[in-house]
């Protein structure tokens, strides 16, 4: 019965799952073009899938084990099925071979089984539930129905009880994981997963590299930012079709940890119900806090927040990327949090709280606080520092960044500039020639304004000469060095070199140009800014510069690349949607879990969002602040050393860690 029944349901199988996936094509298609390189991206899609994908499930060792097993033996047995039970090749050692592949994907699924039958609450449930029975259900009813063909058991064993038996398992099987995986069933990612990994938008993230700068807008497009799921270029929608719902970003979101209305995981299963139009009602994850599930509807063409997603969802996210780095399907949350803020800002006008305030402000007086333009040095005034338009040519620009404008951070800039005269660097910065980076109004969505300041930043920058620029605002940092490139008149590129203030003074302290006593204080912990770290992959230099220091750091269990956000990026403190709890009490609990007495930072603003935590906690310093205060005496040169001899000689930025 088998003989001829099993050909014909495979065949029926693959037919209707080429069917389905049209179909998932044609609503890809439907959002916006986007140039991919089709032959290269399919070419690369192995290697994508096997090792980039691969280093990052592999953080979650019993995951990485199971999926190798799972999906290398659905993989492999799906081709030998092909070649046994369809084209009907004769050959004993590939029935073999074909039980062999089901063995290991039945050992795969066991695994999952067992991992479903107490999944932590970020596993999204209801048809993910079924899986690993289907999964099951595959490799044993193909294992048995390929028994004959291996000669280990004749053609007619078991009779035609058996025969429907196995016929209604394969149906079961062939039915979730061939048929499904093109319909919309827990295995739809098989198939949108890796056209993903082949078209992905950041085709730079893979093969080791880092992408993190924002896409810049056409100013002059008919709608500017997303405002229906296809303004969306259509391979971001791929992307969202890709999401496996295992709630990973989830569990990494800072804004759904302090119960703010964010969840990234029920976010992108949004998008999917509004790339494919329906409701949210058949969601089985966990919903945005304080909201409930079932009242969401929207539709390809249906406006995103009127009805799908509430503004307050977008509004609430501080583009930490921590869910963009956790995530094993490699989407692209944040850009797509972005893209809908840029439609709400730049269309519609709408802003929450004192975001419309702080635009105005940076198109007023270039600083989201609106003080005076012509007061951003007065923090220096007794400084003594050289201003670029005066001595034309140094080595180092100390870009200041509007931690200017605020007492506390002044001191930061204070002890960063005594650093620099100790170790005699030749620098001088921009002076009233400085206009903000335009950050803040980037992640809000007005690239208007961010683009009017970075083409006036670049046009101060033009005139002048100077090897490296050296801030200690890593957002200010990520801007200049990821995103001013794409701003540049066409055909220029920048001729200098940006760098984050730690790295800077950690290669003044390999060099020997500084003199330092070691530090005498208590338990140190050091909280890795998101703009420093997972944008930039800077985590050694501050680490090394803190062991220099002879300070051994207490790190707490969300570091390096799991950091957790201090609350502050994003815009989130001007638009401050509302939550259970405050995102910096929360990193602050995690401070004291190790009993550090001491925050060493990275960041002006992690610092003024740490600093801001309700006493008694740990004492918030900059990092430059403790060499600053580590300075024994200043190295003095020759005195006829010159300025290019007082060079500090350039070195490799740190290695990049994932």
């Amino acid at each position: 019965m088998l003989d001829w029944l099993l050909p014909i349901l495979i065949s029926a199988a693959l037919l209707l799952a080429v069917a389905g996936m049209l179909k998932r094509i044609s609503l890809w298609r439907a959002g916006q073009p986007e140039k991919v390189n089709f032959f290269s991206g399919l070419m690369a899609m192995p290697r994508r899938y096997l090792v980039d994908l691969h280093h990052v499930v592999e953080r979650d060792k019993y995951m990485s084990k199971t999926h190798v097993a799972t999906a290398g033996g659905f993989v492999l047995s799906m081709v030998l099925i092909l070649a046994v039970h369809l084209f009907g090749i004769e050959n004993r050692w590939l029935s073999y071979a074909l039980l062999g592949a089901l063995v290991l994907m039945f050992v795969g699924s066991f695994f999952v089984w067992k991992r479903r039958r107490n999944p932590p609450s970020r596993l999204s449930k209801g048809p993910w539930m079924r899986l690993p029975k289907s999964l099951l259900m595959f490799a044993v009813s193909f294992f048995i129905a390929t028994l004959p063909a291996a000669g280990i058991l004749p053609e007619a064993f078991g009779g035609w009880v058996l025969a429907v038996l196995l016929a209604a398992g394969i149906v079961w099987g062939l039915g979730e994981l061939v048929f499904g995986m093109a319909w919309g069933g827990p295995m739809k990612h098989a198939f949108a997963g890796a056209l993903h990994l082949a078209f992905h938008r950041r085709p730079e993230r893979f093969g080791g590299g880092r992408s993190t700068g924002l896409k810049p807008v056409d100013l002059n497009a008919a709608k500017l930012g997303v405002e229906k799921p296809t303004d969306f270029k259509w391979n971001q929608l791929l992307g969202f079709d890709a999401c496996v719902q295992c709630g990973k970003c989830e569990a990494m979101c800072p804004a759904f940890a302090a119960g703010q209305p964010l969840n990234p995981k029920k976010l992108i299963q949004d998008m999917v119900v509004g790339l494919a139009g329906g409701s949210d009602a058949k969601f089985a994850g966990s919903p945005y806090p304080g909201r409930d599930v079932g009242f969401a509807v929207g539709g390809p063409n249906k406006s995103i927040t009127e009805g799908l997603v509430s503004p307050d969802t977008l509004w609430s996210c501080t583009t930490c990327r921590a869910c963009v780095e956790e995530c094993p399907m490699m989407i692209e949350h944040v850009d797509a949090i972005v893209d809908m803020r840029r439609f709400l800002t730049l269309e519609k006008g709408n802003t929450p709280n004192k975001g419309a305030e702080v635009l105005e402000n940076l198109i007023a007086t270039d600083n989201p606080s609106g003080f005076n333009p012509g007061s951003r040095m007065n923090w220096a005034a007794d400084q003594n520092l050289r201003v670029m338009k005066d001595v034309k040519e140094v080595d180092v620009l100390f870009w200041v960044s509007d931690g200017a404008f605020d007492m506390r951070s002044q001191r930061i800039l204070r002890a960063f500039v005594k650093v620099l005269k100790a170790a005699k660097v030749d620098f001088a910065v921009l002076g009233d020639e400085e206009r903000d980076s335009g950050d803040v109004a980037r992640r809000l969505g007005d690239d208007a304004t961010f683009q009017s300041l970075a083409k006036r930043n670049i046009a101060a920058l033009s005139q002048y000469k100077f090897n490296r620029i050296v801030t200690t605002d890593p957002h200010a940092f990520h801007c200049l060095k990821n995103e001013y490139p794409d701003l540049y008149p066409a055909g220029q590129k920048p001729a200098y070199e940006v760098l984050h203030h730690t790295t800077f003074i950690n290669e003044l302290v390999k060099a020997e140009l500084l003199n330092l006593s070691e530090f005498k204080g208590g338990t140190v912990t050091y909280h890795d800014p998101c703009y420093l770290g997972r944008y930039n992959g800077e985590y050694d230099s501050p680490r090394e510069l803190l062991k220099e220091l002879g300070i051994e750091l207490a790190e707490m269990e969300r570091s390096g690349f799991r950091s957790r956000c201090c609350g502050g990026g994003g815009g989130a403190p001007i638009t401050d949607i509302p939550g259970e709890r405050r995102i910096a009490d929360m990193r602050m609990e995690e401070v004291r879990a190790v009993g550090a007495e001491l925050v060493a930072v990275g960041c002006q603003q992690c610092t003024a969002m740490l600093e801001g935590v309700v006493e008694p906690r740990a004492e918030v310093k900059d990092i430059a602040e403790l060499v600053a205060e580590a300075l024994v005496e200043e190295v003095s040169p020759a005195p006829a050393k010159s300025r290019e001899q007082s060079k500090v000689a350039k070195k490799p930025l740190a290695e990049e860690v994932s």
